[in-house]
């Protein structure tokens, strides 16, 4: 059977930078490949633009922008975050991915060491795993009480509305992928000498876990998908699709009017 020739535009593509990064980067052409690879690169390079324009108005109004990044392990939270930000002014945003709490952070309320870390006005911050720790990892391995874990699903959704009502744009993501592609990617890292620090404990633990953490996601889901803060559940089993989707999810709803 003939192949069918490439469109005009597909040719502009594999002749693009991204295009012939990806031809020439390979042993084997696989044109398809590189058309995917070139058209994700244009996308994205499109979507980062308009992103610099959110960032502008963000400024210029002191706006205050609050993006949650939630999902499975090896679910691509850290490397949309890191799309997202490419290309933007880092003076005027922030990654926040917290470690463990300490004793004196433990002894606080439990929202407190968050609070500490929300934007100032003309701010975004990105949150790569948030208070929703409380809703999912930390009752899955035994790291809260049940009380503590009753107090949180009876607290966030109040917590939330107060956020917004403060003039606080809040976008709740949520990565999913299944278990066979997590497995895969744990895999992956485990095989990369540059990625083998990202395994941790609890991480070795996620597929014998996946039952306990379907469990609480779905309260999670069930409780705290309100009107106000919704779930935005972007199926990350294909990371280049996911990441672009999130983007153009945040240039949708945020509602903002560049100008020079």
């Amino acid at each position: 059977m003939k192949k069918q020739a490439l469109k005009k535009e597909e040719v502009a593509l594999i002749n693009s930078k991204w295009g012939l990064e990806a031809l020439f980067s390979s042993k084997t052409v696989n044109l398809d490949k590189v058309l995917e690879k070139a058209k994700y690169e244009a996308e994205l390079k499109k979507v980062q633009t308009e992103l610099i324009k959110l960032q502008t108005w963000v400024i210029k109004n002191n706006k205050k922008i609050v993006v949650l990044f939630e999902g499975r392990d090896a679910a691509g939270k850290g490397g949309a975050i890191r799309r997202i930000t490419e290309h933007m002014n880092p003076r005027h945003f922030r990654i926040v991915a917290l470690n463990i709490p300490t004793k004196d952070e433990r002894d606080q309320w439990f929202m407190q060491r968050y609070i500490n870390q929300l934007p100032k006005p003309g701010e975004m911050v990105f949150f790569d795993r948030s208070w929703y720790n409380r809703a999912v990892v930390e009752p899955v391995n035994g790291f809260c009480t049940e009380s503590e874990y009753k107090t949180f699903m009876s607290q966030v959704n109040e917590f939330e509305k107060m956020l917004i009502q403060s003039n606080t744009y809040l976008i709740k993501f949520y990565f999913s992928i299944t278990k066979k592609e997590q497995a895969k990617r744990f895999a992956d890292i485990k095989k990369s000498p540059l990625k083998q620090w990202k395994m941790t404990p609890v991480d070795e633990k996620s597929q014998e876990l996946w039952d306990d953490y379907t469990f609480y996601e779905d309260t999670m889901f069930k409780k705290t998908n309100t009107k106000q803060a919704p779930w935005i559940i972007i199926d990350a089993n294909k990371k280049a699709r996911a990441r672009v989707e999130a983007i153009e999810y945040i240039l949708k709803t945020i509602p903002f009017k560049y100008s020079l």
